[in-house]
């Protein structure tokens, strides 16, 4: 193996061990990493890759360093920590229809998540405002796509808001991010095709479910939801 390998190898296996250690709870969020030396020995690494791996670490918002005091472990939320995984999912094209599967799995659980606790009444509310301001969109002479995708958007991200889980509100708007062109193609069908209404009724459903407490409806409400993402009507 070439010394460029053996560095690559030497490097990715320290940043693993280090965020092994963050979630194992050995490195406690604000708490001082190790000194270099001590982490040359506890990962046999040699001092350059173990300065890579920090400097990996820190790009990705995992840890921060102060100078002349050391590398901290990063105690907020760093967008930058999901950018490798963006980037990733990116690079490797995914077909749409792979984030369609994802995407469902998600707001399946979500839903779920949601009717286990006790959602929160204003929050449903604005849920009702969202559609509202989605069928007058929808019901415009010239409906827009980019306003109908924007509150779609908004609707969406209120049913992640609902679950009061500040990670599954992330992810879902990453996967909103990732999915932009393809929902976006799918609404100009839906536009074209004149099935706006059918388009608006399938959101009024997940609200029902969601105001119902309708648990054992969830799965097909929002297979029924993404029939025009995935194709199926269209």
């Amino acid at each position: 193996m070439s010394e460029t390998g053996k560095k690559k190898s030497v490097v990715d296996r320290v940043v693993d061990g280090i965020v092994s250690g963050i979630i194992s709870g050995e490195f406690q969020p604000g708490s001082k990493l190790p000194t270099e030396v001590e982490l040359c020995r506890q990962y046999e690494a040699g001092r350059n890759s173990v300065r890579e791996a920090i400097k990996k670490l820190e790009a990705n918002g995992v840890v921060y360093i102060k100078r002349a005091d050391g590398t901290f472990v990063s105690e907020t939320y760093n967008q930058k920590l999901l950018d490798p995984m963006l980037y990733q999912v990116i690079l490797k094209k995914n077909s749409w229809k792979d984030f369609v599967q994802l995407r469902a799995v998600i707001e399946i659980g979500t839903l779920n998540v949601i009717l286990e606790n006790d959602p929160d009444e204003e929050k449903i509310r604005n849920l009702y405002e969202i559609q509202e301001k989605m069928e007058a969109a929808l019901n415009e002479k010239e409906p827009d796509p980019n306003r109908i995708m924007e509150t779609d958007t908004e609707f969406h991200a209120g049913i992640a808001a609902l679950s009061d889980n500040p990670q599954i509100v992330t992810i879902t708007e990453y996967i909103t991010r990732l999915t932009v062109p393809s929902r976006l193609e799918a609404i100009c069908k839906v536009i074209k095709k004149g099935e706006v209404s059918h388009f608006a009724e399938l959101h009024r459903e997940i609200l029902e479910v969601i105001s119902k407490r309708e648990k054992d409806k969830i799965v097909q409400t929002v297979t029924d939801h993404y029939v025009y993402w995935n194709g199926e009507k269209l």
